[in-house]
């Protein structure tokens, strides 16, 4: 599997996902906000876009489709539940959907509802397992809620779904949020010392350069993963009076969802 990461140059920070099949150069477009940057990377690898795939229905994922399938008569896929709301959808998914492209490469479609109700995530198996997880999974940190979702359901998925993939899993999200939610892990952990290394690491670094990130790497820097860790419990006390001692993951995870909504 051949994966090229294109950055929107965008004030919402998005990335797009070209993946291609080195034995026919046949390629899938995740979510093609900047259709001219996916369309020309595409004409630079020599590969021919047969397919697109929408993560989710907001616009910021969709609005290139059009523009995407009049160059190259690509095929769009997208969650069942989402297809009318997108429209022009070929083939709506449900868990467990395989989508082939070319001869080398099977993705495999997670129903991943939470940031909004009918949003899929791209899994990969393989030697190198990779995640393509659009706005329910971000570098250090989760989508947010508020247009269409529901953060239990976003729990539910990271918690018994997400976060038992294996360790190396690359995670391919939909936005380059690295820096920002690395400081909200500070603000809630400060004694990690991890997220201080990366902080400093990457204070400089451009979007198209940040590093490609994998689950266990998720599992030291991403508050939502941390759980049940004690100094981000102490820390989300601190900011949150009424949160007691006691109290299981599920409400530290909604918590810290909440107060990332104002913070």
């Amino acid at each position: 599997m051949l994966v090229e990461r294109i950055w929107a140059a965008n004030p919402l920070r998005n990335y797009h996902y070209l993946i291609g099949c080195a034995e026919t150069g046949e390629a899938l477009v995740i979510d093609p906000l900047n259709a001219g940057a996916c369309l020309q990377r595409a004409k630079q690898r020599g590969w021919t876009i047969t397919q697109i795939v929408n993560t989710h229905e907001h616009n910021d994922h969709t609005d290139g489709n059009a523009e995407v399938v009049r160059a190259t008569g690509a095929k769009v896929l997208a969650h069942a539940g989402a297809a009318k709301r997108i429209g022009g959808v070929d083939r709506g998914l449900v868990a467990g959907d395989v989508i082939r492209v070319g001869r080398s490469v099977e993705l495999e479609s997670l129903d991943t509802p939470g940031h909004t109700m009918t949003h899929v995530c791209l899994l990969a198996h393989g030697s190198e397992a990779a995640l393509f997880s659009g706005d329910t999974l971000f570098n250090a940190g989760v989508g947010n809620c508020r247009n269409g979702g529901d953060p239990e359901l976003l729990y539910s998925t990271c918690h018994t779904l997400l976060q038992r993939l294996p360790a190396s899993t690359k995670v391919y999200p939909g936005h380059d949020y690295l820096m920002n939610n690395l400081r909200f892990t500070q603000h809630v952990e400060p004694t990690n010392p991890t997220v201080g290394a990366w902080l400093e690491r990457y204070k400089t670094t451009a979007a198209e350069e940040m590093p490609v990130v994998t689950l266990q790497d998720e599992l030291r820097i991403n508050s939502f993963f941390r759980l049940a860790e004690p100094g981000l419990r102490e820390g989300l006390r601190q900011r949150v009076a009424e949160l007691g001692t006691q109290v299981g993951e599920r409400e530290v995870f909604l918590r810290l969802r909440e107060l990332r909504n104002s913070w």
